[in-house]
This record gives C-alpha cells, sequence and structure tokens, in this order.
C-alpha cells in the first residue's frame, strides 16, 4: 500500500465530500415519495457540497509539509478511503441498485458519515486549520445523529 501526500490526503477528503453530496442528491430523488427522508437527504447533500468548498479552500492553505507519523497515518488514511463507504470494489459509490428500501438508505448514509469522521478525525492531525476541522467533524457528527435518529423513527 502506498503512502500519499498530504496534500493527497486533502484532495480526498474533497472527494468524499463530492461522493457524499452525489449520494445524498440520488437518495432524495430515489426516495422522494418519503418527504421526511427526501428533506434529510437534501439537508445532508447541502451540508456535504459546503465541506467541499471548505475543503477546496483549506487545499490551498496547506502543503507536503514534514506530519509527524506522516507514514503511518498515510496507510491509515489509504485504507479508510479503500473501504466500501468510498471507493470499495468499483472504485465509486455502491451501485444505487443495491439500495432498495429506505432501511439499505440509510444504514449505508450511517456507515459513510462514521467512516467519514475517521478520515476527518485523522486529517484534523495533518492541517493547521484545527478549528476548521474541528468545525466540520462536529457537523459530521451530527449527520450521523440525524441519521440515527431517522432510522429509530422508521
Amino acid at each position: 500500500m502506498e503512502n500519499y501526500t498530504v496534500t493527497e490526503a486533502m484532495e480526498q477528503a474533497i472527494q468524499t465530500e463530492k461522493l457524499g453530496q452525489a449520494f445524498y442528491t440520488r437518495m432524495a430523488e430515489k426516495f422522494q415519495d418519503n418527504e421526511p427522508l427526501k428533506n434529510l437527504f437534501d439537508t445532508l447533500a447541502a451540508k456535504e457540497r459546503h465541506h467541499e468548498q471548505t475543503f477546496t479552500s483549506l487545499k490551498g492553505r496547506v502543503s507536503d509539509q514534514h506530519v509527524e507519523n506522516w507514514e503511518e497515518a498515510s496507510k491509515y488514511m489509504r485504507a479508510i478511503v479503500e473501504s466500501e463507504y468510498f471507493l470499495g470494489k468499483n472504485k465509486s459509490l455502491p451501485e444505487m441498485k443495491n439500495i432498495q428500501s429506505i432501511e439499505d438508505a440509510v444504514r449505508f448514509a450511517i456507515g459513510f458519515e462514521k467512516e467519514t469522521l475517521l478520515y476527518f478525525h485523522q486529517m484534523k492531525d495533518i492541517v493547521d486549520d484545527k478549528e476548521t476541522m474541528s468545525a466540520i467533524i462536529k457537523e459530521e457528527q451530527s449527520h450521523l445523529v440525524w441519521l440515527s435518529d431517522f432510522r429509530k423513527n422508521l
């Protein structure tokens, strides 16, 4: 497993947000007959779009400076992005045909948010702007709570 640079790690964070936005947009369309779920997915898509813009801004402020324990962190981050929630076997979000029910969509979204949180916690260790990363992490945690609450009410 090859290590990657800090810049590549930031680019992956941007791609993660793009994947999340695409997933939530597609799920809002797929479940448009369920107004509460559609609204939840529309809100999550908008949040992911905002995070993408934030990471794009942060990317311009990071460099491939020396990061303590980068070799180990890089391997950990690569393992996360190669999970089924990011790239998986087909190097994209899961086939939409595999998500047939509301339960499938919410379960996958929860897993995606958990993996995203793992990645972003590691990102916080490598960027200088800890405050911005903390705010993004806090929002991602709220996404997980919203999804969990929605699942409880199914």
